[in-house]
């Protein structure tokens, strides 16, 4: 088994790690010689427009960590459920030793007008990537401490940097998250554990092509269609993209960074 790379002997829980940005970080920072605990709720939710992923899914991101000669163990746990999320981590940890990086990914986005948003999916919304998110800092804090520090680092979005129009559900859980993620950067940094949080522009995922409906929306209101146009030739993300970025603020090469918000936007929010 390969030892070399920035996170050789490190080990990483990933939440959302069965498709998308998820499984594209887990193999990243396998590449880079961590282990690795994937997590994913393989659940529906009636209010998203595209399907969720699925365990086939998950056991993907397994077979793709394996093939680079890292462990893995995958549990399907729900982000929502933070008695349910400690269990999966606690039976990762204990099988891998240790915990070292975490990324607290997982999240779902409902596109709609501000008329549109309905009770069910403001909860949905808020419950996963919000909520989710805490959870997933809160029940990883302990094994970090134990391990003498880590690095938790959570998937904003330009949304949290932004009043992005038609997006007002996903727009308050990402501004939220980055105020959790601040304040847990201060309040671990005794136990050196850094919280930082990454803000994608779009990014080629499953849930980015279930947006379709945005330029429908921009005609009902024109003026705002510029707030999605990014200052670099690019549309669209892809989600490796993105995983650099993990992948450093996951390495000792970070030791230094916390409490800051790494845009990856193609200048998105430069505007």
């Amino acid at each position: 088994m390969s030892v070399d790379g920035r996170l050789a002997g490190k080990v990483a829980f990933i939440t959302g790690a069965a498709r998308g940005q998820g499984r594209s970080h887990a193999v990243r920072l396998a590449s880079e010689g961590a282990d690795i605990i994937a997590v994913d709720a393989c659940v529906e939710y009636a209010t998203t427009e595209y399907p969720m992923a699925t365990k086939e899914d998950l056991e993907l991101t397994a077979k793709e960590v394996h093939a680079l000669g890292r462990r893995v163990v995958t549990q399907i746990a729900d982000v929502r459920e933070q008695d349910q999320l400690a269990a999966a981590l606690g039976n990762g940890v204990a099988e891998l030793g240790r915990l070292d990086i975490v990324v607290a990914n997982a999240g779902i986005c409902v596109l709609g007008a501000w008329d549109e948003v309905t009770p069910e999916i403001w909860k949905d919304t808020l419950d996963t990537n919000l909520t989710g998110a805490w959870n997933t800092m809160i029940v990883a804090a302990p094994h970090l401490i134990a391990a003498g520090g880590g690095s938790i680092i959570a998937t904003g979005s330009t949304c949290g940097i932004r009043g992005v129009p038609f997006f007002g559900p996903y727009v308050a859980s990402k501004h939220g998250l980055v105020g959790i993620a601040k304040s847990y950067a201060n309040e671990l940094a005794q136990y050196n554990i850094r919280v930082n949080v990454v803000h994608p522009a779009g990014v080629v995922t499953e849930l980015t092509n279930g947006l379709g409906r945005i330029g429908e929306l921009i005609e009902t209101n024109p003026r705002l269609g510029g707030t999605f146009q990014n200052a670099l030739p690019v549309e669209r993300l892809e989600a490796s993209d993105v995983s650099n970025a993990v992948a450093f603020l996951a390495s000792d090469e970070s030791q230094f960074v916390t409490g800051t918000e790494l845009a990856v936007d193609a200048g998105n929010t430069n505007f």
